[in-house]
């Protein structure tokens, strides 16, 4: 007798529904990598890299995980070379526009972090209209961190609290987490509970740097592309099975 279909019932049926994470951020990292060991130009690695964003975005909303943040590009990937730059971005655009009926249909909101300023117009548009659409769907929050940087975000966070205290709308004696929090490009979105990163890299790439003080960490050795349902399930079980005690006992 053939063996059961998975269903988002069973599929970590032995991960108590208090122990799953309510916010997953992912590096996603090792396109060029992956490409480059079977031969193919770089961009090829992108093209199937996007392959590992709709599957992972449908397991995580099929698991009922809150929000997936995923690292998309960086301030600092604007150094690759303009040809790899101009397909992510035509990559990015055409993602957005034809993935917007499944991203309807499931009910999935789109949002997205980091600063405008170099990105392509047509980009923004796609970007800008997608999350327009999205924004009154209620399923799985996907946040999409493009043209972003942590260290950028603190900077832009600085600013902003700067210029409120010059207006007379912040005390400076006031300024604490929370005002810092409501600052930053996430401002409203939960912490990441659990922080994955692909391709075997031990370190976050000044990636949410503020966001991340008590997330868990889980690395592997996986490239973006090979990224699937068996990897995110086993990053989620050894969440669960970890002892989280945020600096004080268990």
């Amino acid at each position: 007798m053939p063996a059961a279909p998975q269903t988002a019932a069973n599929r970590l049926s032995d991960v108590p529904s208090s122990k799953m994470p309510r916010h997953i951020a992912i590096i996603t990292d090792g396109n060029g990598r992956w490409a480059g060991q079977r031969g193919l130009p770089r961009v090829e690695g992108h093209r199937r890299g996007a392959t590992s964003v709709r599957r992972t975005i449908e397991e995580c909303g099929r698991l009922g995980i809150e929000q997936l943040t995923l690292y998309c590009l960086s301030t600092e990937n604007w150094k690759r070379p303009a040809e790899e730059l101009d397909f992510l971005m035509h990559l990015l655009q055409s993602y957005l526009v034809e993935e917007r009926p499944q991203i309807m249909d499931n009910n999935v909101q789109i949002r997205w972090i980091g600063r405008r300023q170099g990105m392509p117009a047509q980009a923004l548009q796609a970007l800008d209209e997608t999350v327009r659409l999205s924004a009154g769907n209620t399923g799985l929050r996907v946040c999409m961190a493009i043209n972003y940087g942590g260290r950028a975000e603190v900077v832009d966070a600085a600013r902003g609290i700067a210029r409120e205290v010059r207006d007379g709308k912040i005390d400076i004696a006031d300024i604490d987490e929370s005002v810092v929090d409501a600052h930053l490009y996430t401002a409203g979105m939960p912490e990441p509970d659990l922080l994955i990163r692909t391709a075997g890299e031990m370190r976050i790439s000044n990636f949410l740097l503020w966001q991340i003080s008590y997330a868990e960490l889980w690395v592997t050795e996986v490239y973006w592309p090979d990224f699937d349902e068996a990897q995110l399930h086993a990053a989620i079980r050894s969440f669960a099975a970890r002892d989280r005690r945020f600096g004080g006992l268990t």
